[in-house]
């Protein structure tokens, strides 16, 4: 399990992470979103024990992570724009993990390499930006780590490369217990893979929850009233996060579960209504216009 502590990291009197309090269980597929500037990267290094916190604590397995290099062996970190040595091959890049990573496999690397068509031997440096992600993508599977801390891993893959790193990340997971975090600024991108999300801004949390909870807990409902007194009398019993009306089409995003939810409209008899499914955008969305922010102006599409 890894858990930061009120951490907290300044540059140049620059607040990057500002007392960020997280729970990333074992087994689970985290999401860190947030536009560029939010804190995503600067965390994950903490994560990963190449910067030491400011204030706080970062622990991984119970052990502040960045005297220890012992816990570090367990976390490989993917940035945005990885490294690869000058003139090096992805065999050079295999062999110089292989020789950090006690667990790294070298068989694994080679066949997924070949199932992904990377020329092993040929210089990265010729390789497309979305060629390197995945060769990264491969490395950090490939080293045996718990933990894979991915910062914008899908940005620059195709759809269909996109879909196979997915596909690698569940693989490893119910096999050897491989514990994803990946980070975007695309809540989209992150709906089908993730299991918890945390949602970052200016350094802080603002939001941090379980998808399928948040999912199950809230409803997007369109509906007609017969009157204006009518839509007065069923509001009132609603817990409502947003309510959008055009004409007498009114969509309502509340608190409560589909079953509760569709009980309360059939017992109001509405001329119509209808539960409508939700993107995990839109529960944001509604979970922190009622904290008082306004997500659409830094979660972008």
């Amino acid at each position: 399990m890894i858990e930061t502590i009120g951490v907290t990291k300044i540059f140049d009197r620059v607040t990057a992470v500002n007392k960020v309090s997280l729970t990333i269980k074992d087994g689970e597929v985290f999401g860190l979103v947030g536009t560029n500037g939010a804190g995503k990267s600067t965390l994950m290094r903490m994560i990963c024990g190449v910067y030491a916190p400011d204030g706080g604590e970062v622990l991984v397995d119970g052990t502040p992570v960045y005297d220890s290099p012992e816990i570090k062996e367990q976390v490989f970190f993917i940035p945005d724009e990885p490294y690869f040595f000058p003139n090096a091959s992805a065999e050079d890049m295999r062999d110089y993990y292989r020789g950090i990573y006690r667990h790294f496999s070298s068989a694994g690397f080679d066949r997924m390499i070949r199932d992904f068509g990377l020329n092993p031997q040929g210089r990265i440096s010729h390789y497309s930006k979305g060629m390197k992600k995945q060769l990264s993508v491969l490395l950090g599977i490939s080293a045996g780590t718990k933990y894979l801390l991915c910062d914008e891993t899908f940005d620059g893959l195709d759809p269909v490369m996109r879909q196979g790193v997915k596909s690698l990340f569940a693989s490893n997971m119910s096999e050897r217990g491989l514990t994803p975090v990946i980070s975007s600024h695309n809540l989209r991108e992150l709906e089908d893979i993730c299991d918890h999300v945390g949602l970052l801004h200016k350094g802080g949390v603002l939001l941090s929850e379980n998808i399928e909870n948040m999912k199950l807990n809230t409803s997007k409902v369109q509906c007609v009233f017969s009157s204006e007194a009518e839509e007065q009398e069923i509001l009132k019993e609603l817990d409502v996060l947003t309510h959008e009306k055009r004409g007498r089409l009114h969509t309502i995003t509340l608190k409560g579960g589909r079953e509760e939810t569709e009980a309360k409209f059939r017992s109001a008899c509405p001329v119509f209504f209808e539960i409508l499914p939700l993107t995990l955008e839109e529960v944001f969305i509604s979970e922190t216009e009622v904290a008082g922010y306004d997500v659409k102006k830094f979660i972008l599409d």
